[in-house]
This record gives structure tokens, sequence and C-alpha cells, in this order.
């Protein structure tokens, strides 16, 4: 038995030493683009043995029992077949030629259907099961971070006299596939968060959070785990404003083409794996994998990756994927969920990676806090000592390690903020975007109204100035001149804002000016005295000289939830063509030299869920999916100040903003206003047309200004985004990636004979008496990836004329906006 035996070993050992391992690999590409190509099947010939490519093209393929040929498949390419030599390890680059043509539809018949798709079924008919939403309250603990990382360095760049002193920044580079990427940006945080189905609830108490490089403290709830949010069971996945298809969609079999690939343990669970490509170019899809719990039919992992060819913008890789974990019977929770952006302004400039890593721990199911936790508006809370946590508490407490990289670039970024050519590039950025250059503690601006052009003053020159953060981040004092060199007439402006708190919001506002404005000019429309006066439809001669004195206070009650109290005085001299002619009951007139109101007024904005990035003392709405609402009272206040009119105006609005799907998004706004007492024209719903070439989605665009006076109304305007999905099925057409916008706004509006009768209205004025003002648009978005046209048709009114000739029917406007 033991001679039996140490022969068995010998031979044995010595078949080990002579079968070895056959192992091939590398990368599958396009022959014809060079671009790499994720979910190719590549296995040996005549054998069960294979693998697919992972997301970035690579493949390993290994066996003591290969074949002497390797091949490798993919829907839309030729076969790929190549010898290589048995028994050693061997790199191959599979370069994949495409079919000559469109591979013919595969007629299933209902004995041979595809077997990916009963599998799909069932994850659909199990999805309302396993979607976390289910459950009637929840909570975990979240940490999350957020990368930065600037990519597509060149060694010119490095190698930059301007880097000469800091050139220990780049020992971080590191490379992904063919790009090399920097870190300049780490943000870390650890959190709580809790839910609840019924009423909905969502709450999330950031413990700790750590920024680099950035000290303003509302850029901390953007760190957390209520943004950017993606839930692979909802019809849509939602992703920089688009809402991309996901892959188990109720109607996926519309969208992609599955396939089953393999069915594998995955930790303790027994998986389908299952690959999903998208079944035509341009539209919003993903390519990718998922594993599917064989028992529940519940997610367990899956990755995917948007279509080169969708239509976005200055993206150009987008990957997601999200691991799930059984917590209890029949309650799978996500927890790791990694996002990855490749953004690119353009081919081969330099870009940067935005990676977002979230994990989750510490599951409790079904066990409800009090009522009264669960209630309020306010969603997001930062502990006041976030910020102060020592690098020992997140050595501790981060759910995982940073890389050696990573714990770099808190350092580095410190470091950065003293580089010349980084300041020198923020204070550029700072400038473009925002229209002020800072000089230390004053700011010079707005550049942009610094020439204009009306018929008044011709040429019009103006310099302005206000004190920056460096000075006080809880007062600004502003001030500017003006001078125009036909009227040369001096105009100014003064004015301060300051902070009583900042938690809650709670601003003072004093302003005086004496200039010249635009009668009915909308404080939503483009501004007067700007350079885009250059670009007017019509002479910019409806002038008035405005001096006003306005004292306001704002007050946010909670996020989305804010009140404003105005006291104005404003003395009007008409200008240009303007006149203020008083009707007397005979049939008479007067000219008046200047009109007086003194007004207080009270407004109310509620927006459910709306999130700031604030600054000091700007801030800019990251809007919310719920309608915004607007209630405004004002007060005429008769013999204050010299005014002698007395009337009411009460105005509500909703804004609203609504995905629609793969129908793109809708938008619209509805607003009601109504004038009580006797006021002249002038301050009356003077309703806001558009006399530039630019498109304003505020404005009626085929609307001249002061063509229609109502002293109550009702408009609406509505905007519907398709966002290509008609353009993106058109071959050539396609690759411009242009979309598509309709709009269709009016207005309905009546004077009382009370008003018509107190100030003669202009010749080019007219009421809205007998029916509704109507215009409708359809445009293309995205030329250029910024340019938007429209071709405007004005439906009613059309026998209105202005300086003797009568409106136009039909316009084209233009307008510069950037988006995904």
């Amino acid at each position: 038995m033991g001679k039996w035996l140490v022969h068995t070993l010998l031979i044995f050992t010595c078949f080990l030493s002579y079968a070895q391992k056959t192992k091939v690999s590398g990368i599958v590409v396009d022959a014809v683009n060079g671009d790499t190509l994720p979910f190719v099947n590549i296995y040996f010939q005549d054998t069960k043995i294979g693998t697919t490519s992972d997301l970035e093209g690579k493949y390993v393929l290994e066996s003591y029992y290969a074949a002497d040929t390797l091949v490798a498949s993919f829907v839309g390419y030729r076969t790929f077949k190549q010898k290589i030599q048995k028994d050693i390890a061997q790199e191959v680059v599979i370069k994949m030629l495409p079919a000559d043509e469109d591979l013919p539809e595969l007629v299933v018949l209902p004995n041979d259907e595809n077997p990916a798709h009963p599998i799909l079924r069932k994850i659909i008919k199990n999805k309302e099961i396993n979607n976390r939403e289910k459950l009637a309250f929840y909570e975990y603990e979240v940490y999350n971070k957020i990368e930065l990382d600037l990519n597509n360095i060149t060694e010119e760049f490095t190698q930059s006299k301007a880097f000469k002193k800091f050139d220990f920044i780049f020992e971080n580079i590191d490379s992904t596939g063919d790009k090399t990427y920097l870190p300049v940006f780490m943000s870390e945080s650890i959190s709580d968060f809790y839910y609840r189905k019924d009423p909905k609830s969502e709450k999330e108490y950031i413990k700790a959070t750590k920024v680099s490089g950035v000290s303003n403290e509302s850029v901390s709830q953007f760190t957390g785990d209520m943004y950017q949010k993606v839930n692979v069971y909802e019809n849509f996945l939602p992703v920089f404003g688009k809402n991309f298809v996901s892959p188990i969609s109720d109607r996926g079999l519309n969208y992609y083409k599955y396939y089953l690939m393999d069915s594998v343990f995955i930790d303790k669970y027994w998986c389908y794996e299952m690959q999903f490509i998208p079944k035509r170019k341009g539209e919003l899809t993903v390519e990718g994998t998922m594993w599917v719990n064989d028992t529940t039919y519940a997610i367990k992992y899956i990755e995917g990756k948007i279509s080169k060819d969708a239509n976005i913008n200055f993206v150009n890789e987008l990957t997601v994927s999200q691991t799930f974990e059984q917590v209890k019977d029949e309650v799978w929770m996500l927890t790791k969920d990694e996002l990855l952006v490749d953004f690119e302004v353009a081919d081969r400039a330099m870009g940067f990676y935005g990676r977002k890593t979230t994990s989750y721990r510490d599951f409790k199911i079904n066990e409800p806090k009090d009522e009264e936790f669960y209630s309020g508006v306010e969603n997001i809370f930062v502990n006041d000592s976030a910020q102060d946590y020592a690098e020992e508490f997140w050595e501790e407490n981060r759910h995982e390690e940073l890389t050696d990289n990573q714990k770099g670039v808190y350092h580095m970024i410190d470091t950065l903020e003293d580089l010349p050519i980084i300041n020198t590039y923020i204070d550029f950025i700072q400038t473009v975007t925002t229209g002020y250059w800072v000089i230390g503690k004053v700011e010079l601006g707005p550049l942009y109204s610094s020439w204009s052009y009306n018929a008044v003053e011709g040429n019009r020159f103006r310099f302005g100035m206000r004190t920056s953060n460096d000075f006080s981040k809880m007062i600004e004092l502003s001030g500017y001149g003006a001078y125009g060199l036909i009227d040369k007439e001096f105009k100014y402006g003064l004015g301060t804002r300051f902070f009583i708190t900042k938690k809650p919001r709670r601003l003072v506002q004093l302003v005086y000016k004496h200039d010249v404005e635009q009668v009915g000019m909308s404080s939503n429309a483009y501004n007067n005295t700007s350079i885009v006066t250059f670009l007017r439809r019509n002479p910019y001669n409806k002038l008035v000289f405005n001096t006003e004195y306005r004292i306001n206070y704002f007050r946010e009650w909670f996020p989305g939830f804010s009140s404003e109290l105005l006291l104005r005085n404003s003395t009007f001299s008409p200008l240009g063509i303007t006149q203020f002619n008083q009707l007397h009951s005979d049939g008479t007139v007067t000219p008046q030299v200047s009109l007086t109101a003194t007004e207080v007024a009270f407004n109310t904005r509620f927006a459910y869920n709306e999130e700031f990035l604030s600054g000091e003392f700007e801030r800019i709405s990251l809007g919310t999916k719920y309608p915004v609402i607007s209630m405004t009272y004002t007060y005429g206040i008769p013999n204050l100040l010299g005014s002698k009119y007395e009337y009411h105006k009460a105005r509500l609005s909703f804004n609203h903003k609504l995905p629609m799907g793969i129908f793109g998004t809708f938008k619209y706004q509805f607003e009601v206003g109504k004038i009580f007492g006797k006021a002249p024209y002038p301050l009356l719903e003077v309703h806001n047309g558009n006399e530039t070439w630019n498109y304003n989605e505020t404005a009626f665009n085929m609307m001249n200004i002061l063509e229609f006076v109502s002293d109550e109304y009702i408009s609406f305007k509505a905007h519907q985004h398709f966002d290509g999905l008609f353009l993106n099925k058109i071959p050539l057409i396609r690759k411009l990636m242009w979309r598509e916008v309709v709009t269709l706004t009016g207005v309905y509006g009546r004077l009382s004979k009370k008003n018509i009768d107190l100030m003669e209205l202009p010749s080019y004025t007219t009421t809205l008496q007998q029916k509704p003002y109507l215009e409708m648009a359809a445009g293309i978005e995205n030329i250029f990836k910024f340019l938007r046209v429209d071709v405007l048709w004005r439906m009613t009114y059309l026998d209105n004329e202005y300086d003797g000739i009568k409106v136009s029917r039909i316009g084209i406007r233009g307008k510069l906006q950037f988006d995904f």
C-alpha cells in the first residue's frame, strides 16, 4: 500500500510538471478606429473555456486544457481567430473588424426564445420587492468619497517653467487606460441616513466631512449621499440632467439586447451573468453586465457604461457600478456605489475625471424613530464640528483606506493654492463667469455692462465696483457711475447689503440709483445696460430716468422657503419716445414731467427640497424636482414721499421642470395677477417683450416692449426639450448631436376703463381685451454644443404696428447655452 501511494504521487507529480498552463492576455480594440471594446466573448476554439473583455477592453484567459487557436466574437464584428502557443504566457491584441453590413435580425421562435428574456421578465416582475424603496423605514451609515483628477496631462505641461519649484506635485500622477491623471481635489464624508416611506421623508446627518482646498461650508452638504443618486430599479437613471433608460426598465426590451453569458457563484449567491447592449445608436442608454440572484431575481452586481454615441456633452466616459447584499430575508440593500466620469471639453484637451465612491453599512430595517424625527422639510444637516476631526478619526472611521496618491492630495492642494499659475487660472475663470475682476479687497464690474448703447445716451460707458470677500464676508459696499456721449448726463448708484445672520440667512439691502431704464424691462430679461443692447431689433428708445430709493429685508426660514419685505420710492421721468400724458374728462391731455410711486411689497417663495451652492453673498440654485411657487403682494402708498397713487397688486406664479423619461424635459411657467385701484400704465403689468435677437425663455420673444399692458392677466410658457429623441434616429444628423425643442407661450389680460382713462397709452401700446396673445417656436439646441436657434411664429395681434410697420409674424432668435 505504501509503495503504491509513493508511485502514485510520483506519477502525479510528473504529470503536473509537464501539464503547463496556457495564459493569454491583452486588449480588444476596434480595428478601424482603435476604440477599446468591452464585453467581447473570448475563448479557446472547440472548448468551453472563455471570458469577456472588461470595460476597458482588457482580458485574461488561462487554462491547462487550452487549444491552439484563440477566438473572439462580438455583435456587429467579424469573428477573430489567431493561432497561439500552448503552455506559455503571451499577449495578444485582438483587433476586431466591423461587419460589412448590419447583422440580420434574429427570428426567434417560441421554443427558441432568447434565454436572457425570461430572466429579464422575472427581474422586472420582482423589482418592487427588491427595491429598497418598498421598505417602510431604513437607516444606515454612509461613507462618501469624491475625487477630481486632471487628465490628459502632457509632458510639455509637467515640464512648464511655472511648475519648476513645484514639480513634486507630479509625483502623484497615475494612469487609467491611455490617460495619465493627477488628483487635485478630494472630499470625504461620513453620515447617517434615514428613510421613511409614508409620508416620504429622507434625512441625512453629516457627522464628519473633509474637503481639500475648500473652506465654503455650503460645499459640505454636497459631499453626502443625497446627490447624484442612481437607483437601478427605477425605469430611468437621472445623470447630469439626462434620463438614461435603465437596463431593467419595464420597457428594457425596446432599448436593449440581452445575452445570458454564464451562471456563477458571487459570494454565497448563485447568479446569472447577463450582458446588455443598446439596440440603437444615439439614445440615452448604457452597456454593461449584471449579475442576478437566481432565487430572488435581485441585482447582486451591475456595471454599466454610457454609449460613446450617447447625446450628452462634455462627457467622454461615464461608468456606474453597484453592489448589493441581502441584509435580511427579502431585503437587498446597496452596499457600494461607484461613479466614474471622464469630462472632456475638446478631443485630447486636458480634462478631468470625477470619481464618486460610496459605501453603506450598519443597516437597520423597519426600526422607526419617533414621528417628530421625520418631520420638517429640511433634509440635510451638517454637524457644526463636521470639519474639525483629525486624521486619527478618519483612519478609524472611513470605510476603506485611501490609496497613497489620495493621501497626498490634501497636502498637495494646500501647496497648489500658493502656485501663481493656479491662482491666475482661478482668477480668470471667476472673472469670466461672474463678470467681476477681483483686485484685493475690491471687485471691478460687472465688466459686461461697461459699454452699451441706446438712442438717448448714445454710447454709454459704465464703471462699477464692490468690496470683495477679503474686505468682509458680512457686509458689502457697491457703487457705479455711467456717462452717455449724446445726453452728456452722469448716472450713478450706491448700495450696500449686510447679513444680520447667515444661519438662518437674514440679509438687508439698501440701494440708491439715478439712472436710465427701459420701461417694462423685467428683471428676468437681458440687462438693458449690457453689451447685449447692440443686438437689438428695434431702436432702444422707450426709456425713463428713474431716481429710486430702496430697502429690502430677506429672510430664509429654511432651505427652499423664503420671504422678502421691500420698501421702494421711485420717480420716473420720460425719455426717448416715452410720454406721460394725463387724460382729462373732456378728452384733453396734460404732459407730466414725472410720476412718483411709493410701494411696500411682500414676497414669499416656496421651492421644496431646493438646494443652493452658496458664496458669501451670492448663491446659485441647483433647482428642485418640485414646483416652485411664488406669491407677491404690493401696496402703492398714496401721499408718501411724493406719491399720489393707491393700488394693490397680487401675483401668483408656478414654475416646474418635469423629467419626461425618453421624451426629455418639460418646463412650464404659469402666472396670474391682478391690480386693484387706479395706477398709470408704467405702474401696471407691462408684459415682458423682447426686442433683441437673443432668445429669452422668460419673455414673449415676438412681442415688442410696451406692446401690451394689463391690470389683470393670466399667462403661461411651456417648453418641451426632446434631447434628440427624433434627430438621433437620422444617421447623418445623429452625429451632430442636435436636440429638438418646441415652445408655446401665451397671455390673456384686460385693462379696466378707470386705468385707461388715467394716462394716455402710447401709440404703440394696446390691451389684450380681444383675445389671448400666442406665439410658438420650434428650435434646435446643442449646435456646436453651445448654440440654440429657434424659429418663432406669432399667432395673434398680427395687425399691430410699431413705427408704422406691422409686427413680424415669423422671427429667428438665437441663444448661447451650455448643457450636458
